[in-house]
């Protein structure tokens, strides 16, 4: 991943290794982000050291992709399982690395590299499998905030998690605090819902 100004240290998953593999490599902060549903956040975004370690070398989409289905669901699901549905997560991480080699050369960078502006940005990151629109404006403001990633009128293009000092998303998450801070908004939207 290119270093951009602005860009900060990453530290979704809370454990240096984790982060550092995530701040280096742009395919396992995907893989991260697509793990990010129905399990705390540090979980998925732990993931991708998780399947790096198991694999045994670092992240590759033409690797992850060319890797036979079942014995990927079971590096997955090996002890202590990667997502809570490992089986399901492996095949949605094979068909993202099989779209990036298809569509980006196996570069995730490349998805968001010479891009004309945030709503572009946001198409493509909406054609990724398993990335819908909610999804992929949250990885847009991750971009933005965290990575220095900043085409023009990106801010608009991620929607509420673009805003400049909310706690919504992982977008904002830089250290311990800010997540509890993230996962408090998060709690109080949920029982606003069920009032």
């Amino acid at each position: 991943m290119a270093c951009q100004a602005g860009r900060m240290p990453i530290q979704l998953a809370q454990q240096p290794e984790a982060d550092e593999l995530l701040g280096r490599n742009s395919l396992a902060l995907l893989i991260g982000m697509l793990l990010d549903q129905q399990i705390p956040m540090e979980w998925a975004f732990a993931g991708p050291r998780a399947i790096a370690d198991r694999m045994g070398r670092d992240l590759a989409a033409q690797e992850i992709a060319s890797y036979d289905p079942a014995q990927f669901a079971d590096l997955l699901a090996a002890k202590p399982a990667v997502h809570r549905y490992p089986k399901s997560m492996a095949g949605r991480i094979q068909q993202l690395a099989a779209y990036l080699v298809e569509h980006y050369d196996g570069s995730a960078d490349r998805v968001w590299e010479d891009v004309g502006d945030g709503h572009e940005l946001l198409r493509r990151l909406m054609a990724l499998p398993g990335f819908g629109r909610q999804k992929a404006q949250i990885f847009l403001a991750l971009l933005g905030k965290q990575l220095g990633v900043r085409p023009q009128g990106w801010r608009e293009a991620a929607g509420s998690y673009g805003e400049e000092g909310v706690h919504r998303s992982v977008a904002d998450v830089v250290d311990a605090g800010s997540l509890e801070l993230v996962r408090a908004t998060k709690q109080e939207a949920k029982r606003a819902a069920k009032k």
